[in-house]
């Protein structure tokens, strides 16, 4: 019989090894491939420490300094075109570093590029907010903190904004549990009933994939439904439900292979 190991404070062990599979890397090329590129790095490095860079995808990927990132986008925003910031967020490498991935991906609509300002920060560490610089850093900030526990300094409304404020935990985390922890199984419970109720209630089932076809109580048995709580033997004979109102639904017609028509024309 195998060993039992304490589950104890899940979220603090990290469960990535070695065994499991890295995807292969997409090939690098040399920035100088690209003259728009190229001209862009040199402004770049005429200002700040670039530790490295290459073309990935068609686009540039350029690693700075973490206390760099507000000052390097303000150039790419003001000075390069580099004028929209359509994506950031963060990559959780704590288990093989310690260190979180900081990215951020922008945008030129005047030279049609792309290009991607990343950086590391340790644990615990916090960056510089930049959204006085981009309003949609608003939101993607904020998203930061509540998915990774990242903070970002000078940010105007620093909270969380998918979780509840009082979440305990950071869900995007690698540590997080895939189903949650204790505390999200009971979360909704204790907060509306109180603790002494979770005998009587008993924890949420917050694993979505899960389906039990003989659960009449939380499941809905498409083609074999039954009243709820109603005891199931697995012999039922399977139940076909019409979804539709009687004579259809006003201005919408039943739609069915012998009668539809393959639209050869894209202009139509």
């Amino acid at each position: 019989m195998r060993a039992y190991t304490p589950k104890d404070d899940v979220q603090a062990k990290a469960y990535y090894t070695d065994r499991y599979y890295v995807a292969p890397q997409v090939p690098k090329e040399a920035v100088e491939n690209d003259a728009v590129f190229a001209a862009d790095l040199v402004a770049i490095k005429a200002k700040f420490e670039v530790s490295d860079a290459y073309i990935q995808v068609g686009q540039m990927v350029v690693y700075i300094n973490a206390a760099d990132n507000y000052e390097v986008l303000k150039l790419l925003r003001d000075e390069l075109e580099y004028t929209q910031l359509s994506e950031m967020s963060a990559i959780d490498w704590l288990a093989k570093s310690n260190q979180f991935e900081i990215f951020y991906q922008m945008l030129s609509m005047n030279k049609r590029k792309r290009i991607r300002i990343k950086f590391f920060i340790n644990k615990g560490q916090a960056v510089n907010s930049v959204e006085k610089l981009f309003r949609c850093a608003d939101w993607s900030e904020r998203e930061m903190f509540d998915m990774f526990g990242i903070e970002a300094n000078g940010h105007p409304f620093m909270k969380r904004i998918l979780m509840p404020y009082d979440w305990q935990g950071h869900p995007l985390l690698k540590t997080y549990p895939l189903q949650g922890d204790e505390f999200a199984a009971w979360y909704e419970v204790d907060k509306i009933y109180g603790k002494e109720a979770r005998d009587i209630i008993g924890p949420e089932i917050r694993d979505t994939a899960r389906v039990d076809r003989y659960d009449s109580e939380r499941f809905a048995r498409l083609g074999f439904e039954v009243p709820k709580g109603t005891v199931i033997t697995g012999n039922e004979e399977r139940n076909e439900q019409s979804y539709q109102e009687e004579g259809g639904i006003f201005l919408i017609k039943k739609f069915d292979k012998a009668s539809s028509r393959v639209i050869d024309d894209p202009q139509r």
